[in-house]
């Protein structure tokens, strides 16, 4: 009996998780769905994140180098990720462009469970500006 219950608790485990994870997926395809309307082609994670930092800093240039845009995505992780207390702006240096300092560990996660955190905090900055 205790076996029984043990395989129908993580079944049930398994179904919420499937659950959620259809959700996250439903959600973001009509976020994929609006950012084509506005650029005209489906933009990747990177590029999501391209956008976030480019939007966070502030400062729309028509190149940014390698490392810019590498800045840019870090920028972009530290500030979706700081909605859930994982980091804090710092401060803003001379040249215009944010520091974040990291208030806790990130969960220990894998690839999958990595790009769903992620997306999952891209699409609540979207829902918080009103995208």
């Amino acid at each position: 009996m205790a076996e029984c219950q043990s395989q129908l608790g993580s079944a049930l485990t398994y179904l919420c998780s499937m659950q959620a994870t259809d959700d996250l997926q439903s959600r973001w395809w009509q976020l994929e769905n609006k950012l084509i309307e506005r650029f005209g082609k489906k933009p990747d994670l990177e590029t999501i994140l391209f956008l976030v930092g480019v939007q966070e800093f502030g400062d729309i240039r028509e190149k940014f180098t390698k490392e810019q845009k590498q800045e840019l995505m870090h920028i972009a992780v530290c500030q979706l990720l700081s909605a859930s207390g994982y980091y804090e702006l710092e401060k803003v240096d001379e040249d215009g462009w944010p520091h974040f300092k990291q208030l806790k560990a990130l969960p220990a996660l894998n690839m999958m469970e990595q790009e769903n955190f992620i997306k999952d905090h891209v699409l609540l900055y979207f829902e918080k500006n009103e995208y």
